[in-house]
This record gives C-alpha cells, structure tokens and sequence, in this order.
C-alpha cells in the first residue's frame, strides 16, 4: 500500500496558494455582491435527515493517488444525474492542483439542481466560506485536523453568518469531541486518514456513540456497495457521502439508488 507522509498537511498548502491566485482577481468585496444576490441558502442538515440513508453524491475529476476519475468530467452533468437519482445533496470538490476543481464547478451543479450543495475544499480562510457562498453552495467542510486552536469556530462561525450550513470532518475521538464542543451541528467521520490515504470503515461504528442524536452524523470514504451503505444506517449514521464509487461506475444514477438503503 502507497504511504503517503503527511498529505493533509500538502493539500492544505495547496489550497491556500489557490487562495492567494484568485483573491487577486476575485477579492472579497465582489464576492459579497455576488453572494447578495443570490437567493438563501438551501438547508444542507435537513437534507440529509429521512427515513432512509440519505446519500451526499459527489462531482470530483482526480484524486491524488487515485488519479484521473473521469476523462471528460462535468459538474453540471453529474449534478445533473445524481438529482434525478434521488440524491439528497450533492459535494462538489473545488481543490484544483491535486483534485481538478475550481469554485466555478459550484455555480455550474447550482445551474441544474435545487439540491443543497456542499463545497469540498480544505478550507482555512473566511475567504474560502465567501467564495463557496458566492458560487451558490450551501455549505462547506470544515477539517478539524486542518485547522488549529479557534480557527474551527472562526470559520464556522462565518458559515453560519452566510446562512450556510458547515459539516465538520473528524477522524478520531479527540477531532469528535472538539467538533462538538466547537458547536458542530453536522459532523462528518472520514473512514479515510488524510495523512496516509489508509481507509478504516469501522470508524463509524466506534466514534458514532459520541455524537448526540440531534447533530446529523455523515459517514464518509471507503463506501462502495449497498452492503457497506447498510452497514453504515445499521451503525447510526444519518448520511453517507460518496464519491470516487459514483465516479467509477458505470451507471451512476444506479448506483446512488443502490446506497439510498
């Protein structure tokens, strides 16, 4: 199995010279005014609670060890496709030198669904939040191993501001508890460590009895069958959110109704 030292910590710096790049051609003001205008957020953690697993779909081109995910990838298309399969939210990836995304890919799923859509980035700047909201997404991800001391609070807090919903991924015990204790009303669990791409599905049922029942629980990485998506409504969790299987497959509606269990 490939090791990769510290990833998380690459992505990361990836990001916030992306960041940099396009602040200087899309600065804040503008972004305010292009957020202004846009209608209010759709509830992201509504959404995801029902009587059956609600699926979180995501558009994504590549991954850093998986590479290249879909030759002529489209995220209106996909946005496209997951809503008519029943999906109840939709994850666009934005992070562009490792993943092929860009903040753009938000307003184009926003251009063909009314779902709720969430920005998947590792975001550590409010710019980050403003930007996700100007694009028309409804929520952002929030990684509690990325961000340090009351940056987590911070940047919530700025979700919130913007009427956005923010889903905070936690990969241990000690990341569960500073979510909740940073108010986290949606909390991820990536089945994925970030800083070796090692996969542990059995994550959910260890850390799920730690979270309380009224925060949204999402279970995320390594969910590929109707099986692993069984595994995860009978261990708790309200949402699983999919990504690299719906890319993979050859029939993605299909399999969005598949993990819809």
């Amino acid at each position: 199995m490939t090791i990769v030292p510290d990833l998380l910590r690459r992505l990361v710096a990836e990001s916030r010279a992306e960041v940099e790049r396009r602040r200087t051609v899309m600065p804040e003001a503008h972004l305010e005014r292009l957020a202004a205008a846009l209608p209010r957020p759709r509830n992201f953690a509504a959404a995801l609670r029902g009587q059956r697993l609600a699926v979180i779909a995501e558009a994504k081109a590549r991954t850093p060890l998986m590479g290249v995910l879909a030759a002529d990838y489209s995220p209106g298309a996909l946005a496209a496709t997951y809503t008519a399969a029943g999906a109840s939210a939709l994850s666009v990836l934005c992070q562009e030198t490792s993943f092929g995304g860009r903040p753009e890919h938000l307003a184009e799923a926003r251009g063909v669904t009314d779902l709720p859509i969430l920005r998947k980035d590792f975001v550590v700047t409010e710019h980050q939040v403003l930007e996700a909201r100007a694009y028309g997404a409804d929520a952002v991800l929030l990684i509690v191993a990325a961000l340090e001391g009351r940056r987590l609070g911070e940047l919530q807090g700025v979700a919130w501001d913007l009427g956005m919903d923010a889903l905070v991924e936690a990969h241990t015990e000690v990341e569960v508890e500073t979510a909740l204790e940073a108010g986290a009303r949606l909390v991820g669990v990536n089945h994925r460590d970030l800083t070796t791409f090692e996969v542990d599905p059995s994550l959910t049922e260890r850390l799920r009895p730690l979270v309380p029942p009224e925060v949204v629980y999402v279970a995320e990485s390594g969910i590929h069958t109707t099986a692993d998506a069984r595994r995860m409504r009978q261990s708790g969790a309200d949402a699983i959110l999919v990504g690299e299987a719906l890319m993979r497959a050859a029939d993605p509606a299909a399999r969005v109704r598949e993990l819809m269990v």
